[in-house]
């Protein structure tokens, strides 16, 4: 296959009007075959997802092949072409069906990259949507289970630095998988003795944690101050205001941040009642809420983010960046995936130049 005519991404993440070589599902320096015309569009890598719950009426953490096939199947259509969904605070026998379900997964939508286990570790004060009933202490036996059921999919754990043995937990998990501060109310020393330990990740920045203060700089000061350590953010335009988007961008630079959409089974789906980790949310809009007020989560895809922060005035290329290589670098996938690189898999998105819908998906070297 040869895409033609296209502004394509190259691997320094500037648009330029050069062919794309398609074979044998990877990214090539020559190949023949269909020539695909993308004159007016856009040709971008297909989006990395390493923080999302659900879509399309389900949720990762309903633990079926049904559920996961329907979820893998919306992100692909969205341009979302490697997903890294994350489970909830939940019992640990429901945490071993969830990855046993996710390493008998075929690969028959998006590709399945990793799981992100936002808990069980994390701290009561600062929980969120997560279920308060399930939250445990740091446990290595656990995670080795989980591993195991996952077929080695767990790529990232969210952990709250603050709770009991947490720091000794860090070390010796970081050298399996990435750790991510998240769910805390840790200060600035624990989150540097956090990072110091192996953690390179802050879940959701800004999002139940510490705030930025110039007294108390907490994790976001302390993930500033460690060029390892990379930033997620819900770039939906509910979950943080347009200045400080571009405030952790200026703060961070393009190449840490990691845009997600944190969204949850309503997304794609009409206003109504839902549930995200056996808690009842409703959904009036762009807005997920519990009973009590708490956002939980988000109704908005990562291919919807990139746009929305492209309407905050973020170049197209950053906001591209942001949610392709970047979260595949923080897992440690950005050696198959996240760029148009010649042996990288063949995922792609033509966006109209004009509107930035989408024109194409191209997944595993094969039109979608």
């Amino acid at each position: 296959m040869i895409i033609e005519h296209g502004l394509v991404l190259g691997d320094r993440y500037e648009f330029a009007e050069s062919p794309l070589y398609i074979e044998d599902g990877k990214i090539c320096d020559t190949a023949s075959g269909p020539v695909i015309d993308a004159s007016g569009c856009y040709v971008i890598p297909g989006l990395v997802d390493i923080h999302f719950h659900g879509a399309a009426g389900y949720d990762f953490c309903d633990a079926t092949p049904e559920a996961l096939s329907a979820i893998a199947d919306y992100e692909q259509r969205n341009g979302i072409t490697s997903i890294c969904p994350a489970t909830m605070t939940l019992g640990t026998g429901r945490l071993m069906e969830i990855c046993k379900n996710a390493a008998a997964y075929q690969n028959q939508g998006s590709r399945l990259v990793g799981i992100h286990l936002e808990g069980p570790f994390i701290s009561p004060e600062k929980k969120g949507a997560q279920n308060p009933s399930y939250i445990i202490p740091p446990s290595m036996e656990l995670l080795h289970h989980l591993l195991t059921a996952s077929n080695g999919l767990v790529k990232l754990i969210t952990v709250a630095p603050e709770v009991p043995g947490a720091l000794d937990f860090i070390e010796k998990a970081s050298q399996e998988v990435h750790v991510s501060i998240g769910h805390t109310c840790c200060d600035y020393d624990t989150a540097c003795a956090a990072i110091a330990r192996g953690a390179d990740h802050l879940t959701h920045t800004y999002n139940a944690m510490p705030p930025l203060s110039h007294r108390a700089p907490g994790p976001i000061g302390a993930g500033y101050m460690a060029p390892s350590v990379m930033a997620e953010i819900i770039c939906d335009g509910i979950h943080i205001h347009e200045a400080m988007v571009k405030a952790l961008l200026s703060l961070f630079g393009e190449d840490r941040v990691v845009f997600i959409s944190d969204s949850m089974r309503a997304t794609g789906m009409p206003d109504g009642s839902y549930d995200l980790g056996g808690l009842p949310v409703n959904v009036k809009g762009h807005y997920a809420r519990l009973s009590d007020g708490t956002i939980a989560g988000s109704v908005t895809n990562l291919m919807d983010c990139v746009r929305k922060a492209v309407s905050m005035g973020i170049p197209l290329e950053t906001a591209v960046k942001c949610a392709s290589i970047n979260p595949a670098r923080s897992i440690g996938v950005d050696d198959q995936v996240g760029s148009l690189t010649v042996g990288k898999c063949a995922d792609c998105v033509l966006l109209d130049q004009k509107t930035l819908e989408i024109r194409q998906v191209i997944i595993k070297g094969a039109l979608l």
